[in-house]
């Protein structure tokens, strides 16, 4: 019976349309954002989104990254929005403490620093 099974299981996999199988990824660890995002006042962090149902926080840097934040309770979100240092509040209370995924590898290139021994 087990043989017989396994026979009809195989047959109705084979007759999937293969527009219903997932293709593999040209990028395989490319990750899109649905979460949305809204600009904030901070020298530091030019975006922040969050998602209620997926706890995910979304940050996205003046340099251009962007990464996810996984776990992170809604209350985390509130107090970051709220907080008078944005970037202060996310290096003491996120980076570090949730895990993290890259979204987007920073694309801008940082001004660069005078150099004041003239």
């Amino acid at each position: 019976m087990l043989r017989v099974s396994l026979a009809v299981f195989v047959a109705m996999l084979e007759a999937i349309p293969s527009a219903y199988c997932a293709e593999p990824s040209a990028a395989p660890n490319h990750v899109v954002s649905r979460i949305p995002r809204q600009p904030v006042q901070s020298t530091a962090i030019a975006k922040i989104g969050y998602s209620k149902r997926r706890h995910s926080l979304e940050i996205e840097f003046v340099n251009g990254a962007v990464y996810r934040y996984l776990g992170v309770p809604p209350a985390v979100y509130r107090d970051l929005m709220s907080a008078a240092s944005k970037a202060q509040f996310y290096d003491f209370h996120v980076k570090g403490h949730y895990r993290s995924v890259s979204i987007r590898p920073p694309q801008k290139q940082q001004a660069p620093t005078k150099n004041h021994s003239d």
